[in-house]
């Protein structure tokens, strides 16, 4: 498969821009596929620079599996509006809110699924109101801060954002070879002019605050585990950002699964997608099975 056509939505999703009560947000939505048993729906958050379409290579393997996948562009991120400066706008408990509200609009209970940064805001979005969730998946998330390698990575963008326009920003990535954290721009799925398309939407308000949110982050586990659904913890076998053993550990303290994607780093969606949605489905059946079962 080609770059291009893995930033691409698959044949059969729609594109469009949800309205909720806290404003419209641009998403992609894949449906069950043909043939296929309805189980649930599914809404996944993208990472720090990321966007929806870090979910692309996920919605057809789910889809068979019989989960509606919804995946969706933050405030402020690509193609959804927001401030360009008020980092107010992104505190995190009104990206939490948003989230709230998107599942609201979807107009059912959702499993949620939450990469890097966006594990980060499920996260805050369960602990506001666990009820519209099914369950909780923390992708390549971690239980507080990023690593200090990271920290000094992010501070290294925000003190570029504060000096320099984004198009000025992209031209140093590229020149750079960014890390995984600062990354998304130039190693996620596409090629290089929908990728700087995707920068260049992203507002830099939202990178700056959510930015210093990564580097502060406190750890929130024990919280969660007292309120959270049923929980699920996937990475890939390495990770600079939050090293693979802090999340193992976080997976025992949530009592969560813990699920490994062998071959794939801070990004097992784009990295290996086809295991990724393999060990999500099979974590959902699970968790539905049960609740039929506890309900029988």
């Amino acid at each position: 498969m080609s770059r291009n056509a893995a930033f691409a939505p698959p044949p059969d999703a729609r594109t469009y821009r949800l309205r909720t009560a806290r404003g419209e947000f641009a998403v992609v939505d894949s449906p069950v596929a043909d043939g296929a048993e309805p189980k649930g729906v599914v809404l996944m958050l993208p990472g720090f620079t990321g966007s929806k379409e870090d979910f692309t290579l996920l919605h057809e393997p789910l889809g068979a599996r019989g989960y509606r996948t919804v995946a969706v562009d933050g405030r402020g991120q690509y193609e959804s509006d927001g401030p360009e400066h008020d980092e107010a706008a992104y505190a995190q408990t009104e990206l939490a809110r948003d989230v709230l509200a998107q599942v609201a609009a979807l107009g059912v209970r959702v499993h949620l699924v939450g990469h890097s940064l966006g594990g980060q805001i499920a996260r805050a979005a369960v602990l506001l109101d666990r009820d519209p969730f099914v369950s909780l998946t923390l992708m390549s998330s971690g239980p507080a801060r990023i690593s200090v390698s990271q920290q000094q990575r992010v501070k290294l963008l925000r003190d570029a954002l504060d000096t320099m326009t984004m198009a000025e920003v992209w031209q140093v990535i590229q020149a750079m070879g960014p890390p995984e954290e600062v990354g998304g721009p130039a190693v996620g799925p596409g090629d290089p002019d929908r990728l700087r398309s995707r920068w260049l939407g992203t507002r830099p308000a939202q990178l700056l605050a959510t930015g210093r949110q990564l580097c502060s982050e406190p750890d929130r586990v024990a919280e969660l585990a007292a309120v959270a659904p049923a929980c699920h913890v996937v990475s890939g076998a390495y990770d600079d950002t939050w090293p693979v053993p802090l999340l193992d550990e976080m997976a025992l303290r949530l009592g969560a699964r813990r699920t490994v994607i062998t071959g794939a780093e801070h990004s097992p969606n784009t990295d290996q997608p086809l295991p990724t949605a393999r060990a999500l489905a099979d974590f959902w059946d699970d968790v539905c099975s049960r609740q039929r079962s506890d309900r029988a």
